[in-house]
């Protein structure tokens, strides 16, 4: 079977979605990925695949969208794959429409966040979030194969009557990648000048708003005093697409607080060695889907502190693998961490949970498994 992966940037296509196309790859389909170009793409390409890019766009754009919308079109056309499977917003959306106007056989979708749900007030984001929701049911209606990444997105499809049967697939990551490591927990901490009776706390996304940075810097900044000998490791970066709120500024200015005390890593292949050095993982977003860099940290047998919205909250059992806090709250966040930097031995017990509890759930090999499954493939 000829399959398009389709999605909206490199970041998206290498880290969440090359695991699935190995996977189909392995099961004898030709297997074709596209998005918008980008460097990461280089990756994917040297695993023998076929990428082709095209003029996504992460906007509202109409002239953008109908750019995008027309390429696709067209590749679908000349290509005439057997499915066409959409992941991420707007990219899937674009992808089933192009695909149904060329007569598809089958069209898929992998929801991994509705923007419905996404947090903001005003009438514009009422507006959007309706937009979001008419758009998601009139294309629901064309697809075939309907999945999410996670359970409440499942129950939001059929609440809102998207699809009349979708699939919670979920996420996962290779457990012998993301694992704990004595060894790779000392080679890191040399490497950075980390002695090995500071605390790390480590958190790992894109630099945007919506991920809780203020709320994350602002709560160190009242920690600091009181625990002189932890330190926040800050692994991502933001991407040409992002939109909202620079951090910049934000994180000039927690620079100059915490000193020391805070260190930006950047964008990293290593997050695996990374999670081994580290002792607390935090995640203090506004709006996920079903965060893979939880799925890392509890694998990497991390303790995890997050938020109580959609996603986290599903794989985050509080006060057993974990804390979870009302988002955009600096002052709950700080008393988690607090919590947690005070008390090693709940450390250990919540990433001892944590880990036990991905294994069951949230493993690479589950995750790609319960897609090919929902695919019939």
């Amino acid at each position: 079977m000829k399959i398009l992966e389709v999605t909206n940037v490199d970041f998206s296509l290498r880290q969440f979605l090359l695991p699935l196309m190995c996977g189909l790859k392995d099961r004898g389909h030709e297997v074709i990925g596209v998005c918008a170009d980008g460097a990461l793409l280089q990756d994917v390409r040297e695993k023998g695949f076929r990428v082709i890019a095209l003029p996504f766009a992460r906007s509202y754009s109409p002239i953008k969208q109908w750019h995008a919308f027309w390429s696709l079109y067209h590749l679908i056309k000349t290509e005439k794959p057997d499915l066409v499977h959409g992941h991420m917003p707007i990219s899937g959306l674009l992808a089933r429409w192009a695909a149904f106007l060329n007569g598809t056989p089958y069209i898929a979708y992998t929801c991994h966040g509705y923007l419905f749900n996404q947090a903001g007030k005003g009438i514009k984001s009422w507006l959007r979030r309706l937009l979001s929701l008419f758009l998601e049911w009139g294309t629901g209606k064309i697809t075939d194969y309907y999945m999410t990444v996670s359970k409440e997105e499942a129950q939001d499809a059929k609440r809102f009557f998207i699809h009349s049967h979708p699939i919670a697939v979920g996420n996962g990551r290779d457990p012998e990648r993301f694992r704990p490591d004595i060894t790779m927990r000392q080679q890191i901490r040399k490497q950075l000048q980390v002695s090995e009776d500071r605390i790390v706390i480590l958190v790992v996304s894109r630099l945007v708003r919506h991920k809780g940075y203020p709320e994350l810097l602002a709560a160190m900044a009242a920690l600091k005093n009181a625990f002189p000998k932890i330190e926040l490791w800050i692994v991502g970066k933001r991407l040409n697409s992002d939109h909202g709120q620079k951090l910049e500024a934000c994180f000039q200015k927690a620079q100059n607080r915490l000193g020391d005390h805070l260190r930006f890593l950047g964008y990293r292949d290593d997050v695996n060695h990374l999670m081994a050095a580290a002792d607390i993982f935090v995640l203090p977003s506004h709006f996920e889907g079903l965060p893979m860099s939880i799925i890392e940290a509890m694998l990497a047998g991390l303790p995890v502190i997050s938020t109580t919205i959609r996603g986290p909250r599903e794989q985050v059992f509080h006060q057993k693998t974990g804390l979870l806090v009302p988002p955009a709250s600096a002052g709950s966040l700080a008393k988690a961490l607090a919590l947690m930097i005070s008390n090693p031995q709940l450390r250990k017990k919540m990433g001892m949970a944590g880990r036990e509890y991905a294994l069951r759930h949230y493993t690479e090999h589950q995750a790609i498994s319960r897609t090919m499954n929902a695919l019939h493939l």
